[in-house]
């Protein structure tokens, strides 16, 4: 009887090491169908959605730079921007990825605008659908000032501070003019800076740049004729340019974008809930979208 259970029990042990290896490896590696576990691979990773939490983003990026069987990265971007600082922390972890001589080709899906139009110009090359909505090269600060809707209904706003700025952007009483030029020049800063970005990842004269980043929306078809982007097509051709630069076959194999279990999110699905993420409306400086406004 003892000897059934040990058989038993290493059975099932077998049965659960192969079940999570597929669990971890299964279809995150290979071309097309299928390849190996290990060797030479083009690695895919996702940007969706608005762009504030990127500590996972980033780690997995630097994961692909130290490991040694990924030799080319593709960044998928579905994004229409989002938080400056979190922008330019992925930015520069596609730069360290290429500093490290591993290539790096953005992949713009049906909207990468402003940050996320940031964040592709951080690779070597971008390629866009012809309908892809990208560029939206701006900033934006949106505050309310409800000073008479509470006047009206009686609420009196108190604020006690130390420093002339703290209660800067109140929503109880209106901008003075001083408040809009001292956030007017934080805005023109960073905005030098997303024009920085572009014409050093494109290439391009800062002051052609300048022309087109007074944040207009462009198709695929518009910012392949402003050299904002270098080629029209979708994943699989930027997998493939993505393998030539790393002097790999094509199709390559491939490192699939690692995706988080979740039960929370699995109710928010069945629910119809939207995401954490969704509620959140930062009140920092954002890039601004074409899709919507961010206060």
């Amino acid at each position: 009887m003892s000897r059934r259970l040990t058989v038993l029990t290493a059975t099932l042990l077998v049965f659960v090491a192969v079940a999570f290896l597929f669990l971890v490896f299964g279809g995150r590696g290979g071309g097309g169908d299928g390849g190996s576990l290990f060797g030479p691979k083009v690695a895919i990773v996702e940007l969706e959605g608005l762009i504030a939490d990127t500590d996972d983003l980033v780690r997995e990026l630097r994961q692909h730079r130290e490991n040694p069987n990924i030799k080319a990265v593709v960044i998928r971007i579905n994004s229409p921007g989002g938080v400056v600082g979190p922008t330019q922390e992925v930015y520069d972890a596609l730069l360290r990825l290429r500093k490290a001589h591993k290539p790096v080709v953005a992949s713009l899906g049906a909207v990468a605008a402003s940050g996320g139009y940031y964040v592709a110009v951080g690779a070597d090359q971008i390629y866009a659908n012809a309908g892809s909505l990208t560029g939206s090269i701006g900033v934006i600060m949106q505050m309310a000032n409800v000073d008479s809707l509470m006047k009206k209904i009686g609420v009196e706003y108190v604020v006690v501070k130390a420093g002339a700025y703290k209660d800067i952007g109140n929503i109880s009483r209106p901008m003075t003019p001083e408040e809009r030029r001292v956030l007017q020049t934080l805005l023109d800063d960073v905005h030098g800076q997303f024009i920085d970005a572009v014409a050093a990842g494109r290439k391009l004269p800062r002051e052609q740049v300048v022309q087109f980043a007074d944040g207009r929306v462009f198709s695929g078809t518009q910012a392949l004729s402003l050299k904002m982007i270098d080629a029209i097509g979708g994943l699989e051709d930027a997998v493939n340019a993505a393998a030539k630069l790393a002097n790999l076959p094509t199709p390559p194999a491939i490192e699939r974008p690692r995706r988080k279990f979740s039960i929370l999110d699995l109710m928010r699905n069945e629910l119809g809930l939207p995401a954490p993420g969704s509620l959140l409306r930062p009140t920092l400086p954002v890039f601004k979208t074409p899709l919507y406004l961010m206060d």
